[in-house]
């Protein structure tokens, strides 16, 4: 239960987080737009592992650090999905098929 239940709330967020990256990747928007959600997911996780390291300790202080990383897993998700460029490698894809 410590570890699903950090987990499970961080999944909502991380699941928004990777919807809008996904989205502005799809509307071509520029690559600092497209990092926007990894740069607050990232201060996010920093924020919680602050918390729980030195706020609250013990069992509750452990619950935001796994909070914190799960958070931070989403975030590098998000920005390798930022980072990929699909269009470049669409437009090679064609020019190959239709020589």
């Amino acid at each position: 239960m410590m570890l699903i239940g950090p987990l499970l709330l961080a999944l909502i967020p991380g699941v928004l987080i990777l919807t809008v990256t996904w989205w502005l990747v799809e509307k071509e928007s520029s690559f600092l737009v497209k990092s926007l959600p990894g740069v607050l997911a990232i201060i996010t996780a920093a924020t919680h592992f602050y918390i729980g390291i030195v706020n609250m300790r013990r069992f509750v202080g452990f619950a935001y650090g796994i909070l914190g990383f799960f958070l931070w897993i989403f975030a590098s998700m998000s920005f390798v999905i930022g980072k990929k460029s699909t269009h470049f490698v669409d437009k090679s894809l064609f020019s190959m098929l239709y020589l």
